[in-house]
């Protein structure tokens, strides 16, 4: 696609990095992050101090490899603390009164957090933690949708230099048990019940059952959203959120800590094996957001950033974390994005003058079904950029985004990286230039490549996605396992971080993924991304998503079936995908078979699992499903795949 899309003298002067640009003397942004890859001492030194960055006690080195490129400390001899940084000097400042966060609920009620209503919350929180006998590397545990009680735990366990693990409020009793029993939380904060898509969510007995299960005893605190009868424990054990906070002070010092201490872990589901549990720093969890959204989304004081998300997915914490530490603030919002009616997510951003929106691909492609007429209702002038993570993003989908959403006014920054390093390894920045679906480039910091199978650095094909140099933000190992760390990102390409993602650079410099190495489908000897493949079947005005997957051909090493789910009921459109395929990417790479699903089966996160309909066809164990927002979808899959592939 020849699209480009360029940003606005306007927007290029009033960046922050362009002023950041302007005091080192750089040429443009090209030169700052060849710089940023090339002397990653220089780099996380620099942008600590650019961010002002404040330390109980000031560090010696900025990075320390004795113990190998695995293992790599950070900010050595220095102590912080995330909260500190996030909060107490907010609340200590003239922005105490600003809005550190807004909630909306599904039934359409609203808080307001200033930062010293949060700074007083969350202290009387950590107060209650540290009676209870919580203490520093102690976890604590959230089982929460999108609360404000969820936004207070975070910054009460952190505080004390407890270690903050969310568990996804989706989650099912044998999800929950896996990781209560790695992680032995000191105490869980849990709901009553919440809403969702108009269903009051019960969820305190799920909890129980999943604590017996994994033998433990923790205490749990239960937030009273719907103030509705649950299971209450032995006396001691149960405790609402209300009395727990009530007699507690609302000051409470926060605990210096060595920058490389845990202060997040993060639960992350591989393709095989049980969920690994990513320890991320109290350096790590500062630095990497705040650098991102500073340097990268161009958000300043006044902003509001909302992205679609959930706590037990990275980019809850990501999103807290960064905007917090600007002084800016962020969104969160009870229940689905589009209900109860398709036009929620506008009316938010026009309400509460959001500034910046993320969403996944899923999302827009989902939006996109409903019609642009949905958003032209709203006034959304107040969006400065867009972003996107969590899987590729095709062509369509962004420039329907650009174009429709942000009127080709603003960038949509398309991001890629993972739980694992707590950010991005790939992103552009709001005063570059952007072909639909790129990532333009590497994220400041991270000395990333493209690889081949060699371990060769390749342009114009694609390869594996690595990253030659460490960086603070990367996971401390597993907890409780860490061969599984080496073996996971250490190993394939010795002393290079391995992430399974397919990547490409083009002939312009623009890179682009492909989607994960072990998604990747390998016909007559060439290896294709489904995302693609994905793109060109989405083109169809008739297509909402799809999902394309690879397998086993005896001659061809695998053939291809695509899913689809369809915006009408026009039964040619299958034949109509395949002449398209053809069209656009040749004979070799069309579908066996075009097959029409009621739905994709997905993340709360809005990620596509392929992995599980191709277990599916191949009759392998579908694993841990405790992620799937629609399990259902795989029965109708199931039967789908049963009469049409198996039939006589």
């Amino acid at each position: 696609m020849s699209y480009i899309w360029y940003p606005s003298r306007e927007m290029v002067e009033e960046s922050n990095v362009q002023q950041l640009l302007n005091r080192l003397k750089m040429r443009d942004y090209r030169e700052f992050i060849k710089r940023s890859r090339e002397d990653i001492e220089w780099f996380w030194g620099f942008v600590e101090k650019e961010l002002n960055v404040e330390w109980f006690k000031p560090y010696s080195k900025v990075y320390d490899t004795s113990r190998g490129v695995e293992w790599t400390e950070w900010y050595i001899g220095g102590e912080i603390n995330v909260v500190h940084n996030i909060l107490d000097r907010h609340a200590s400042s003239s922005n105490r009164n600003n809005l550190a966060f807004t909630w909306v609920g599904e039934d359409g009620s609203v808080s307001y957090y200033t930062y010293l209503r949060l700074f007083k919350e969350s202290n009387r929180l950590a107060n209650f933690l540290k009676g209870i006998g919580v203490s520093k590397g102690d976890v604590v545990a959230t089982y929460l949708p999108m609360l404000p009680e969820t936004i207070v735990t975070l910054m009460a366990t952190l505080k004390i230099g407890a270690v903050f693990m969310p568990i996804f409020s989706g989650f099912g009793v044998e999800a929950i048990a896996t990781r209560l029993q790695d992680a032995k939380p000191k105490a869980v904060v849990t709901v009553d019940a919440y809403y969702r898509r108009g269903s009051k969510i019960k969820i305190k007995h799920v909890l129980d059952a999943a604590e017996e299960k994994a033998g433990i005893n923790p205490v749990n605190i239960i937030v009273k959203r719907m103030n509705v009868e649950i299971p209450i424990n032995e006396e001691g054990r149960d405790v609402y959120f209300s009395d727990a906070v009530r007699r507690e002070s609302a000051k409470c010092d926060t605990e210096g800590v060595k920058a490389d201490d845990p202060a997040l872990l993060l639960y992350t589901s591989g393709t095989t094996g049980k969920p690994k549990g990513a320890v991320i720093s109290h350096a790590g969890a500062l630095l990497k957001p705040a650098s991102e959204h500073f340097i990268n989304f161009d958000i300043k004081p006044g902003d509001t950033l909302m992205w679609i998300t959930d706590i037990g997915w990275m980019m809850g914490p990501w999103q807290i974390i960064g905007t917090q530490h600007l002084g800016a603030s962020h969104l969160i919002f009870e229940g689905a994005f589009d209900y109860p009616s398709p036009d929620r997510i506008w009316k938010m951003i026009e309400e509460h003058h959001v500034t910046h929106l993320g969403f996944s691909a899923t999302v827009v492609r989902i939006l996109k079904r409903y019609g642009e007429e949905y958003a032209e209702a709203h006034d959304l002038s107040s969006l400065k950029a867009l972003g996107n993570t969590g899987e590729p993003i095709d062509p369509d989908s962004w420039m329907w985004a650009v174009q429709r959403i942000g009127g080709e006014r603003i960038p949509l920054i398309n991001i890629s990286g993972g739980t694992e390093i707590f950010g991005c390894f790939l992103l552009p920045s709001t005063v570059v230039p952007l072909k639909p679906s790129t990532l333009w480039g590497p994220a400041p910091g991270m000395d990333v490549d493209v690889f081949n199978e060699e371990g060769r650095p390749v342009r114009g094909e694609v390869g594996y996605l690595v990253c030659r140099k460490p960086a603070p933000s990367m996971t401390r190992g597993f907890w409780n396992d860490p061969q599984r760390y080496l073996d996971t990102y250490w190993s394939r390409f010795p002393g290079v971080w391995y992430h399974g993602d397919w990547a490409s650079v083009d002939e312009d410099g623009f890179w682009y993924l492909h989607g994960r190495a072990d998604d990747t489908i390998k016909v007559a000897g060439r290896r294709v991304g489904p995302a693609e493949i994905e793109s060109v079947v989405n083109s169809h005005p008739e297509v909402a998503e799809s999902a394309c997957i690879g397998i086993p051909h005896e001659i061809k090493g695998e053939e291809i079936l695509c899913f689809i789910k369809l915006k009408g009921e026009k039964q040619s459109i299958p034949d109509e995908v395949k002449k398209l395929v053809e069209e656009k990417l040749g004979k070799t790479l069309v579908p066996k078979e075009v097959i029409p699903v009621p739905d994709l089966p997905r993340t709360r996160s809005g990620k596509i699992m392929r992995r599980l309909i191709r277990r599916i066809i191949t009759d392998e164990p579908l694993g841990d499903l405790s992620s799937l927002e629609n399990p259902e979808s795989l029965e109708a899959i199931r039967a789908e795949i049963s009469k049409r592939l198996h039939s006589p």
